[in-house]
């Protein structure tokens, strides 16, 4: 998912932008902008790309018997 080819611009993962917040990038081109913005000048940098969070275990909904083998 991170070094897929067909990515959809965002400034936040730009080549050209810094993150200032979670919600401004500083960008070298057109100065403070959303994180969430684009533009034609965009060149993915698959460093400043954040994986999504796992998902958590609910561990409450199994029993004792879900883990035996009989």
């Amino acid at each position: 998912m991170l070094f897929k080819k067909d990515i959809e611009p965002c400034c936040s993962y730009c080549i050209s932008g810094s993150r200032i917040s979670d919600t401004q990038v500083a960008c070298l081109r057109r100065g403070i902008v959303s994180a969430g913005g684009q533009c034609k000048n965009f060149k993915y940098d698959p460093l400043k790309r954040e994986p999504p969070h796992p998902n958590v275990l609910n561990t409450g909904s199994f029993s004792q018997e879900d883990f035996s083998l009989e």
